[in-house]
Order: C-alpha cells, then sequence, then structure tokens
C-alpha cells in the first residue's frame, strides 16, 4: 500500500506540474499578445520591412508551445521509470529507461567538457576580429567623412574598401576558427562543407562576376552617388552603388538597375565631370533657308542662349555652321552650364527663346517647302 500511496503521489504531483507548466506558458503567450506592440519592433532591411509585429509575435508563441511541448513529454518520461522502480517486476525496466535518458546526457557532457578550450579559443578569436573590425569601421567613417585624408586615395572609397577588407577578414576568420569547431574532423561535417562549397561555387558564378565588376568600378571612380550619367540609351542621376548593381534616377523619377558587369562593358558618360571646369556644353540645331542671312540667324540664336538662365556668361555662348543642304543650311547654337540637374529644363527654355527670337525677327520657322516654284526653308529645333 505503500509503494501504491507513492506511486499516486508522484502521479499527482506530475499532473500538478504540468497543469502549473502549462498555466505559466499561457500567461506569457498573454502577456506577449497584449504587449507584444510596446517591446517587440518589427525587423527591418533598409526600410524594407521584412517581419511584421504580428509575424514575429506569431513566431515568438510557436516557439513557447514547442518548449511547453517538450517539457511536458520530459517529465512523462522521466516519471514512469521512476514509478517503475518501486516495483521489483519492472526496477530493471526502469533502469534501462533511466540508461537511455542519463547515457545520453553523460556523452553530451563529457564532450562539452573535452571541447572547453577550443570554444574557449574561439571565442577569443571572434573578440579580437570583432574589435579589429570595430577599429576599422571607426577610421572608415572618419575617412569618408573628411576628417582623415590619405594622398592617393579618395573618401568615396573608404566604405567599399572596407567592405572588402570584412569580407576577407571573415573568409580568413572562417579558415583559423573551422579546425576548432566540435565534429569537423568527422566525415558528416566535411561533406556538409564540400556541398556548400560546391553549391555557392556553381549558382554564384554571376553574382561573383558582378562583385568584382563592381570593385573594378569603384576603383576606376567613373562617377559617384548623385552624379548624371548615361548609360547605353538611359540617362539619369545615381542613387545607389552596391557590389552588384549601380541604380539610376531619371527625370521622370524612374528607377533603373544596371548589373555591374553591364556597366562595366559599357560606354558611360559623365555629365558632372564634364561640367567640372568650364561646364557642360549644351547644343540645340536648327536648319534655315538660304533666304535668311546666316548672320542675323547668328545674333537670332546668340539673343536667345544670353536670355536663357543658368547658362554660363564665359566662355560665352557660339553658333557652328553645321551643314549646307540643298534648300537649306544647318546652324548648332552652343551654350555653357555648370547647373547640370537643370539640363533638361535649359534645353526647354533654349528652344522657347529660339521661338520668341526668330517670332520677334518675322522669320517664321516652318519645315522646307515649295512655294511657287521656288523653296522656303524652314525648320524648328532639334536636340
Amino acid at each position: 500500500m505503500e509503494k501504491i500511496g507513492i506511486t499516486l503521489a508522484i502521479a499527482i504531483g506530475q499532473i500538478l506540474l504540468i497543469y502549473f507548466v502549462w498555466f505559466l506558458f499561457k500567461k506569457i503567450g498573454k502577456k506577449i499578445e497584449s504587449g507584444a506592440g510596446n517591446r517587440i519592433k518589427p525587423v527591418t532591411v533598409k526600410n524594407v520591412k521584412i517581419l511584421t509585429v504580428k509575424q514575429i509575435e506569431a513566431v515568438i508563441l510557436f516557439l513557447l508551445r514547442i518548449v511547453k511541448y517538450i517539457i511536458t513529454i520530459f517529465q512523462l518520461f522521466i516519471t514512469l521509470p521512476i514509478i517503475f522502480s518501486f516495483y521489483p517486476a519492472t526496477e530493471e525496466l526502469a533502469f534501462r529507461i533511466f540508461s537511455h535518458i542519463l547515457d545520453p546526457l553523460k556523452m553530451m557532457l563529457g564532450n562539452a567538457l573535452k571541447h572547453i578550450p577550443n570554444i574557449i579559443t574561439i571565442v577569443i578569436i571572434l573578440l579580437v576580429v570583432k574589435y579589429i573590425l570595430r577599429a576599422l569601421n571607426f577610421f572608415t567613417k572618419q575617412i569618408a567623412s573628411g576628417k582623415i585624408t590619405l594622398p592617393g586615395f579618395y573618401a568615396d572609397w573608404a566604405l567599399p574598401t572596407f567592405n572588402i577588407i570584412r569580407i576577407f577578414l571573415y573568409a580568413f576568420t572562417i579558415a583559423i576558427v573551422y579546425p576548432y569547431l566540435p565534429g569537423s574532423d568527422s566525415r558528416v561535417f566535411q561533406g556538409i562543407s564540400v556541398f556548400l562549397g560546391l553549391v555557392i561555387s556553381l549558382g554564384s558564378s554571376s553574382a561573383i562576376g558582378n562583385l568584382m565588376a563592381g570593385l573594378v568600378i569603384t576603383y576606376m571612380w567613373p562617377f559617384k552617388i548623385g552624379d548624371r550619367i548615361k548609360i547605353k540609351d538611359m540617362t539619369g542621376y545615381v542613387v545607389e552603388k552596391s557590389p552588384f548593381v549601380i541604380r539610376l534616377r531619371t527625370i521622370k523619377n524612374e528607377y533603373i538597375t544596371f548589373p555591374n558587369l553591364t556597366v562595366l562593358t559599357t560606354d558611360i558618360i559623365n555629365y558632372n565631370t564634364s561640367g567640372e571646369e568650364e561646364g557642360l556644353v549644351l547644343h540645340a540645331k536648327i536648319t534655315m533657308g538660304y533666304d535668311v542671312p546666316w548672320r542675323d540667324v547668328y545674333d537670332i540664336l546668340i539673343r536667345a542662349a544670353h536670355k536663357t538662365p543658368h547658362i554660363e556668361e564665359n566662355p560665352k555662348p557660339f553658333v557652328l555652321q553645321t551643314s549646307l543642304e540643298d534648300f537649306y543650311a544647318s546652324y548648332e547654337i552652343n551654350v555653357f552650364t555648370k547647373e547640370i540637374e537643370r539640363v533638361m529644363l535649359i534645353y526647354s527654355l533654349l528652344y522657347q527663346n529660339i521661338q520668341d527670337e526668330f517670332k520677334h525677327a518675322g522669320i517664321s520657322m516652318y519645315a522646307p517647302h515649295y512655294i511657287a516654284g521656288t523653296v522656303s526653308a524652314r525648320s524648328t529645333p532639334t536636340p
């Protein structure tokens, strides 16, 4: 009877303990649901929301349920051998169950103690690498902000160079830490390592190509953030330079992405670099019949240029005759500007002033056509 009483006490105690564990996890779950919005923040990467508060809350609650079930199963698994140990008929079975529980735990504890020196070595290596990266990050920010200058080293190179050093430092750290990892000498661990290396090498050939092209572009320094450039037939402002892509924003607020390999193998026109000294030359072409003296056309175009805002007074605007056709001559007005971000506006204002000046001079700008057997050649400005 005594053994039966102890068995019932153990069973009731475990039932109460299981009830308490479930009650405790239920309270924790309700507390998370009620206060998650204040304590849990969404996971964002570059202003892109990866996980919302609700999604994070759902993950935490799911993990809590898993832990609750594991604790419950462990309690039941422990209860049976304890009860069996009180009876001679099941005592041997109880010891077997205990051995199945304790032997793995002993082995895990023994392996953990054996690998403690290696774990300490890994921790020391990681701490050294961490503080090296902090020091490099500090100097990178100082160089990027212009507080520290290095001869022949542009401030725009600071962050890309830091990223390159960081990648190589991570790879070097992995190579050093690998032999100290528990089980690194096992065939399973080595097989997984070979498999991962094969997957990365086969699946990232284009990514590696774009990465290397990005490094070349960085140190070629053909443009910087904010420059107005032309790649292929697309013109826009550089808004992002990443290790893999270049992103432009057009005047229509369209964002265009070019892989670095494409940029490296394509001719690039940088309008900002062209306009750093005397200014970028903008030009507009018109055609005019021979009945209009070329000197008058020159004067009209120069007046139109001088009335256009955002044009440099020095160097002065100038006109070129680019061709002599059968019925008309081609003229080109050239102006200088350093306000690269206003190029399209300047073109629009220049075209307007050209039309106004020809109208004030009493000269029409129609396309060439025959009138009573003679030719009257006029045209509209073209960029």
